[in-house]
């Protein structure tokens, strides 16, 4: 009775024990274990900044740096999607954690590395002036702070009239007017409403592209771009990275730089 019983008793613990190995098996072959599931982020965009970030007619996210972040994406094994954010409550939202990180044409700043991360940087710009069409403004007149400038409100054009023109008494600060986006500065501009326009340069030619508006001169500032992403997510920081130096080896950097008239 007892040596039965015992047979009984083994014969069950090995039926168990195969029905455990059965389960353990199926559970690490579910997507959660095998990590096939890919962790999606949010980036925040200017929706008004060709041709690195815009919206297009249809509502799509479109452009040199939406282009990059969706080649990085796919070659560092995640997922992307973009969300336009106005651009002076962009890191704000970052630091808020509505965004994941800003990639559109963001330069890198002191003040802004106290708030932020940065990745290496991939862009350099200067800032370049516009005036209308028959106008007897000149870049000199800027400079010396006797025009009345439009620009992005937050952007580093308008920082750069702050710390050049107002703080050193060149110019009042009613004279600088900022708007949430530069296409409505240009638009005053071609209405009388401001004598110049300052913004990134390869920006600004494509913004007053077609209007009665011309460049008359540049500031050579030479702010270099980076990704921004929170101080606490370092692992994204060099996801990004990594992504970015694998992007600007590769022959696709160039074919964007042509798809996008970045020349």
């Amino acid at each position: 009775m007892e040596r039965n019983g015992l047979f009984v008793m083994l014969a069950c613990a090995t039926v168990l024990a195969v029905l455990f190995a059965g389960c353990t098996g199926t559970q690490t072959e579910t997507p959660a274990a095998t990590g096939s599931e890919k962790q999606t982020y949010i980036i925040g965009i200017d929706a008004e900044y060709p041709n690195f970030t815009f919206i297009d007619k249809d509502g799509n996210a479109v452009g040199f740096d939406v282009d990059s972040a969706k080649w990085i994406a796919e070659q560092q094994g995640i997922e992307v999607t973009f969300q336009p954010v106005a651009w002076d409550s962009i890191i704000p939202a970052l630091q808020a954690k509505k965004i994941d990180m800003v990639y559109a044409g963001m330069t890198i700043t002191d003040e802004r590395k106290e708030k932020v991360n940065f990745t290496n940087p991939y862009w350099t710009v200067n800032q370049d002036v516009a005036a209308r069409e028959g106008s007897s403004v000149t870049l000199d007149d800027v400079l010396a702070g006797s025009a009345t400038i439009g620009t992005q409100r937050g952007c580093t054009a308008a920082i750069w009239v702050e710390e050049n023109l107002i703080e050193t008494g060149k110019m009042p600060a009613e004279n600088l007017k900022q708007y949430d986006n530069t296409p409505l500065a240009v638009n005053d501009l071609e209405a009388g409403r401001v004598d110049a326009v300052m913004y990134d340069d390869l920006v600004l030619k494509d913004i007053i592209a077609g209007k009665s508006v011309h460049i008359i001169g540049s500031v050579e500032t030479n702010e270099q771009f980076g990704i921004a992403i929170r101080k606490d997510d370092v692992e994204l920081l060099n996801t990004m990275n990594e992504g970015l130096g694998k992007l600007m080896n590769d022959p696709y950097w160039d074919e964007l730089q042509a798809k996008y008239n970045m020349a």
